[in-house]
């Protein structure tokens, strides 16, 4: 799940076309960077998967600010990089904990609710006013949850593992809410560059913390996949905050939800995962949900990209 940085300038666009299409290659990237996540979870788990990818990111991303023309944060704005940092952290090893226990695209059907639970957030923390119709909408999305949860029920030995991961993906749908409306705060003092440093850099020293008891040295085999995870990662981002500097919210939005097919196609080449028709149902109604609540906040109704 790649936490992505969103500009609200929109300088330099003419047509939407050219930033829709660099959009949905960004959600292409991610979403292999989600199989990959994937394979390392399971590999070493996710707390050693997110601690390398955050320091293999924060060199790769200290070149490029120390390459840039750099000044260092404020006391305040560093205070506003480790809030955030700390609610990404939380949204990185919930989400990919969960991922390992569920089909890749179940995880990320479920992990669209976020826009919702966004609005309401954004209601209660920020005062902003919450229309009928993302009322409903948000009920509609409880609603495919519901269903795809209600699919579980259908795989006895897989019951178990699977709802734990469902309330550790939805879980990271909560905290990533926040992230969005730290996101806002955070992108009118920062630029992408310097949040993608010390986001990274936040997160190494966090997990780092842990690291004489958790920690274990990466395989030798896994060092390529972990340089892809942090190369995908690290691109999509950047063209998703290209994007959406350059074209409105509206334009953008439905092709992040593209990430739910390139999630079934990943997962049924590199796992074998069958979709189920109640995951189709399900995250279905929570797309529908979420686009409709969409026209009520642009700004906040942003899905998970195919992972953090």
């Amino acid at each position: 799940m790649s936490i992505s940085v969103k500009s609200s300038s929109l300088a330099g666009a003419a047509s939407p076309m050219i930033p829709v299409l660099i959009c949905a290659l960004a959600i292409f990237l991610l979403s292999g960077m989600d199989a990959a996540m994937k394979v390392l979870v399971i590999a070493v788990g996710v707390y050693n998967t997110v601690l390398w990818r955050s320091m293999l990111a924060t060199v790769v991303a200290g070149a490029g600010w120390l390459a840039g023309g750099r000044s260092l944060p404020s006391p305040s704005v560093l205070r506003l990089h480790a809030l955030r940092a700390a609610v990404v952290g939380i949204v990185l090893l919930s989400f990919f904990w969960g991922l390992a226990r569920l089909p890749l695209a179940e995880a990320i059907g479920l992990s669209f609710v976020a826009p919702l639970f966004a609005l309401l957030l954004a209601a209660l923390l920020l005062g902003e006013r919450i229309q009928r119709r993302a009322i409903w909408a948000s009920l509609a999305g409880i609603a495919g949850v519901a269903i795809i949860v209600a699919g579980q029920f259908g795989h006895a030995t897989y019951a178990r593992d699977a709802l734990l991961g469902t309330v550790a993906v939805l879980a990271s749908t909560v905290f990533y809410a926040y992230n969005l409306i730290l996101a806002r705060q955070q992108a009118m003092v920062a630029k992408p560059i310097e949040i993608m440093l010390f986001q990274n850099l936040s997160i190494a020293i966090m997990l780092g913390l842990a690291a004489p008891w958790l920690a274990v040295a990466l395989p030798r085999d896994l060092w390529l996949p972990l340089a892809g995870v942090t190369a995908l990662s690290l691109a999509g981002q950047f063209l998703m905050s290209w994007a959406y500097a350059r074209a409105e919210a509206q334009y953008l939005i439905p092709t992040e939800y593209s990430a739910f097919i390139w999630a079934i196609a990943l997962g049924f080449l590199f796992f074998d995962e069958a979709v189920t028709w109640t995951t189709l149902a399900g995250a279905g109604l929570i797309v529908a949900s979420c686009l409709i609540a969409a026209r009520s906040n642009p700004r906040l109704a942003e899905p998970i990209e195919a992972a953090v």
